[in-house]
């Protein structure tokens, strides 16, 4: 699972668009990064996503308030925005009996006046239109009168439950979700679907999976009740069985269940994907703590951390709220950059963060990548291509490791200004809290951030060597990282070997393949600016050696070559994956600081593996695929010419194309999931429709029909004859 290759720019833009759908971070550019707001596209998108996030906050302020039993509440609030669910009186009736058992729950004699007075008033004349069952429940609830709530044997304990409080404010908000279409964030849909696939597809195999502790806390067991379709749809035309089944795998429903999923959606198959995907539970806290996390790694919010005087050192891992409880009683001290070739000086820039919804103004210094207590200065001449980049890097004094350690803290300080502030959940309609942090470390959750990861035992430090000794700062480690992707990630392939060999002169001894990789982009930097001479003088000093003592560098090497060819080609944007190589390169050198990787990124790469062999066991594409962007995910660009890259490219691709006749056979398809070249004479052609009799008829999962069908030459009236003679 951890050599899955992932997408992580398609990951970035899907938690960008969660966080801001969701209004968890502050961004002081985002007006002049975006679109003017006379752009008809861009206010009608704002206008979308705002609209969406109140409609959110509207419906969880309902639930938070049936939830605790203050119908009268809810009910004021639908009348205020959503006035159609007091029409229809199937879910007007549920709401009335559950307030007149609220009342009753008071045990006041004010509180079974009121309880009578709802029954005259409300309860009795929705009963009698409300569906066929509803007198009878009515004539049920009247028992509540003379039953205690506290006997648990009475007829009307379940009414008495207060999990009947949870039951309707789950069904409102599947209701009001679809009637308002406030959907939740495309990450968060996308995120439970794959969790799901992967908890399925673990339980199947029979195998166990390595992030249960996380996918059990964040995805719970439990849904939301169905929104039950209005009786004038019992009346619609049959769905497309393919749609049907589809749906009902996708989401684990019944056939029946997935037939009314469909009739409430009207027919629509994703709306009705989208619905079912929603009533899956988050725990949201554990989901903002994991993006959170994720943001900082990757270089989207700023990690609002800084060193404490003195260049102290924690002892233990410090949780989120923790290093940023630090930051805010340490964050007058910061970096001054002094520039030699200009002459000038950087002066501290500061941006003070508009405040919102009632949150505290607050200034944050963006350069404030401090050091120890020692202040920090270097020279920021322009770096030779031709200069010496060596991995020994032994040889280098103590002072000149120490400016190129800065020079790269002080370059990720200036890509701070681009980062967002992470706000946090709040709910700006009434109050509706979530869970606590102290709730949170009371279920096990143990999320740390990746700066406090980055104190490692003492054994670990002693293996390491003496040049993490000298980076004894947290933010130091996280700035150097995230310095080092942002490098990367804009092709300074020389800046960055500098850096990392003055960090740890035996990090490429252990990773020749990022050093070769690395040689490439500088490589062809060199050809496309025209200096020839000195690109070759790359591939000689850097990249035969290399190739020479690994043999699956020799064919990416000789490819490399071969943009000589094409001069006025321009081979580093066309041909290289700078994001990929950022990211492989933030990971590793991450590890040898000891910044992990965060733990959403763990996730991510096992769910998509699981997903990738759950469909290849299903032997076709998921349908869901595109919509939820799964796909985006799966491009991941291969290694920069990378042995049988192209090869694994085309298999993708033959793979990827979905077709309604599978082929199928008794042979085990082969690993890589591409499609047979040959088919042998027991291969058979199944119809897509055969298929779907197989698995209607004998309740089979679709890898199962389609095995029995090939027994028996595609023929599902054979197969079922078969089965029940």
């Amino acid at each position: 699972m951890d050599s899955t290759p992932v997408n992580w720019e398609a990951l970035d833009a899907l938690i960008i668009d969660f966080a801001k759908s969701e209004n968890l971070i502050e961004d002081s550019n985002l007006s002049s990064s975006s679109s003017p707001p006379s752009s008809p596209s861009s206010s009608s998108s704002l206008s979308l996503s705002s609209s969406s996030y109140h409609s959110r906050l509207i419906i969880r302020q309902i639930r938070r308030s049936l939830e605790t039993g203050d119908v009268d509440s809810a009910i004021d609030l639908l009348r205020t925005h959503a006035p159609f669910i007091l029409d229809d009186h199937r879910l007007l009736f549920r709401l009335q009996k559950q307030k007149f058992i609220e009342l009753l729950r008071r045990g006041t004699v004010e509180g079974r006046d009121s309880a009578i007075d709802c029954l005259r008033t409300a309860l009795a004349p929705c009963a009698l239109d409300a569906y066929p069952e509803a007198y009878e429940e009515f004539k049920h609830v009247l028992l509540a009168f003379i039953y205690d709530k506290d006997d648990q044997t009475s007829p009307v304990a379940c009414e008495w439950s207060e999990r009947r409080r949870f039951d309707i404010a789950g069904l409102m908000s599947t209701v009001l979700r679809a009637h308002l279409h406030a959907y939740d964030p495309l990450f968060s849909m996308t995120l439970r679907y794959l969790i799901s696939i992967h908890k399925g597809f673990c339980f199947r195999q029979g195998i166990s999976s390595p992030i249960s502790d996380l996918t059990e806390r964040l995805l719970l067991e439990e849904r939301d009740p169905p929104a039950t379709p209005q009786e004038s749809l019992y009346e619609a035309p049959p769905f497309d069985e393919v749609d049907i089944q589809a749906l009902a795998h996708a989401v684990e429903l019944t056939r029946q269940g997935a037939i009314d999923s469909l009739r409430f959606s009207k027919g629509d198959l994703f709306q009705a994907f989208q619905n079912e995907l929603c009533r899956m539970k988050l725990d949201v806290s554990m989901l903002d703590e994991l993006v959170h996390e994720y943001c900082i790694y990757r270089g989207i919010v700023d990690s609002g951390l800084a060193s404490p005087h003195g260049g102290q050192t924690l002892s233990k891992p410090m949780r989120v709220d923790q290093l940023v409880h630090s930051y805010c009683s340490s964050r007058d001290c910061s970096v001054e950059v002094d520039c030699i070739a200009s002459k000038a000086s950087d002066g501290d820039s500061s941006i003070t963060n508009a405040q919102m919804d009632g949150s505290p103004e607050k200034s944050i210094d963006m350069t404030s990548a401090q050091g120890t207590d020692v202040e920090l200065r270097f020279s920021c001449e322009p770096t030779s291509n031709n200069e010496d980049c060596s991995t020994s890097g032994s040889h280098q004094p103590e002072n000149l490791r120490v400016q190129q350690r800065s020079r790269t803290i002080a370059y990720a300080a200036g890509e701070r200004s681009k980062r967002k502030r992470w706000r946090g959940r709040h709910y700006d309609v009434g109050s509706t809290p979530s869970i606590s942090s102290d709730e949170c470390s009371k279920q096990g959750l143990s999320t740390t951030t990746l700066i406090s990861s980055s104190y490692m035992s003492q054994e670990q430090q002693g293996l390491e060597g003496h040049f993490i000794q000298d980076i004894n700062n947290r933010e130091d480690k996280y700035e150097i990282v995230v310095g080092l992707k942002a490098l990367a990630s804009k092709g300074m392939a020389t800046e960055v070997v500098e850096e990392v060999n003055s960090l740890d002169p035996t990090f490429f001894m252990q990773n020749p393949t990022l050093l070769f990789q690395l040689k490439q982009v500088e490589f062809l930097k060199l050809v496309s600016s025209g200096d020839y001479s000195s690109a070759l003088r790359v591939a000689c000093s850097h990249l035969g050696p290399l190739a020479a003592t690994d043999p699956a560098l020799l064919k990416p090497l000789k490819e490399t070559l071969l943009a000589l060819l094409q001069p006025n080609e321009d081979a580093l944007e066309k041909g290289l994956p700078l994001q990929a190589l950022a990211t492989s390169l933030q990971v590793a050198i991450g590890r040898r600081l000891g910044v992990e990787e965060p733990q959403l990124m763990k996730i991510i790469r096992a769910a998509l593996h699981t997903h990738n062999e759950w469909f290849r066991l299903q032997m076709c594409k998921d349908r869901f695929e595109s919509p939820l962007q799964i796909d985006s995910l799966k491009q991941a660009s291969p290694p920069i010419f990378t042995p049988n890259a192209t090869s694994k490219s085309n298999a993708d691709r033959s793979s990827n194309g979905s077709s309604q006749v599978t082929i199928s056979s008794s042979t085990r398809m082969s690993e890589d999931g591409s499609s047979p070249t040959q088919v042998s004479s027991r291969d058979v052609a199944c119809d897509e429709n055969a298929i779907l009799k197989v698995m209607e008829f004998l309740a089979l999962p679709r890898a199962d029909a389609i095995h029995l069908l090939a027994q028996y030459n595609g023929n599902a009236e054979t197969v079922i004859q078969q089965i029940f003679a």
